[in-house]
């Protein structure tokens, strides 16, 4: 995790550790985003707002 530029999981909630980590490191971190992993396909683009939860698909590899 210290490498990422953000995080996104599929479950969770405000206060899972993932949530608090992503928190604790200062990165943009969406907690429960349903079907995430087959969502955004391995090596997209995306951009992350961590305050509203908003996660968009930019580009796909």
């Amino acid at each position: 995790m210290l490498a990422a530029k953000g995080i996104i999981v599929e479950r969770g909630s405000m206060l899972s550790h993932t949530a608090i980590t992503g928190r604790k490191l200062g990165i943009p971190t969406v907690v429960a985003l349903s079907n995430a992993t087959t969502r955004i396909p391995d090596g997209a683009l995306i951009e992350i707002d961590g305050s509203t939860g908003q996660v968009k698909l930019l580009k796909t590899v």
